[in-house]
């Protein structure tokens, strides 16, 4: 039997290997930032997809979630190696203004328009803009995101397309991200534009049900780009391009596409090829 006194620090040299070789790892793994929607992080795709890419790339992932307008400010400045959003046209201004390499698609969804199972605006339907119209001439409580998001750039087109200006006193911005403003919606029991992908993973939902859906001009594009290392030389170019490369390729297509909640798919990747 081994005396105590051996036993004792032979343990402790162990843990303290044990310690090291932890560090060591974790010292050398490979990271970048992300800036991306609110959308993409709280439907839980990412929780679902990072694992894959750190599987197959061997590099971690830190997200900081915003809404896109935030995002690319996120990335103008400098503050993260790749931006994943949902604002074509403002991506592509991105791009054009040097800020971003190149855009890529990398997959869609759909805006819903939410409300009271009750709809006492009587919204329902198939046509967002008729269904905003019937909000607004019913002064019904609208929560908006109020964000500069992608989700906030489309709502607004679609206000600007159905005439209104003047949207009234019901209707509110939170200026926060799409949970925040389903919560606000649910306790109010108000109108709320919202991406899929987040409405299928809210749990809190009191009696709000979807109520505009199926309409063309609710399409929802995301893009991914590299912030321009030429902008920016502290840009982790090569560990950046690797996470782009492997969203658009058939794995992280496959990924995306496997991402389900009770059943039903939440992104569909439509990469170039």
């Amino acid at each position: 039997m081994k005396p105590a006194s051996f036993v004792r620090p032979f343990r402790g040299l162990l843990a303290a290997f044990a310690v090291a070789a932890f560090a060591a790892g974790t010292a050398h793994a490979e990271s970048i930032v992300v800036a991306s929607t609110t959308s993409t992080e709280q439907s839980g795709l990412f929780g679902h997809i990072l694992p894959e890419f750190k599987k197959a790339a061997g590099i971690d992932v830190r997200v900081v979630a915003q809404g896109t307008g935030q995002a690319l400010e996120t990335g103008r400045r400098g503050d993260a190696d790749v931006l994943f959003v949902h604002d074509k046209a403002s991506e592509e201004k991105f791009v054009a203004e040097g800020f971003g390499v190149k855009r890529y698609p990398v997959m869609y969804n759909d805006f819903v328009l939410i409300g009271p199972k009750a709809d006492p605006a009587g919204a329902a339907g198939k046509d967002i803009i008729e269904g905003l119209k019937k909000v607004a001439a019913a002064k019904a409580p609208f929560v908006s995101r109020g964000d500069k998001s992608g989700t906030h750039s489309a709502e607004l087109r679609y206000w600007k397309a159905a005439g209104i200006e003047d949207k009234g006193e019901a209707y509110k911005e939170c200026g926060c991200g799409m949970g925040p403003a389903l919560n606000i919606a649910a306790s109010s029991g108000a109108y709320v534009l919202s991406d899929r992908g987040t409405w299928l993973n809210f749990k809190n939902r009191a009696d709000l049900v979807i109520l505009v859906e199926g309409d063309e001009r609710m399409f929802n594009q995301y893009g991914v780009m590299l912030v321009n290392p030429e902008k920016h030389p502290h840009v982790k170019k090569e560990a950046g391009q690797k996470f782009i490369d492997w969203l658009v390729s058939d794995e992280g297509q496959a990924a995306i596409a496997a991402y389900k909640i009770g059943g039903e798919q939440l992104f569909f990747p439509n990469a170039e090829k």
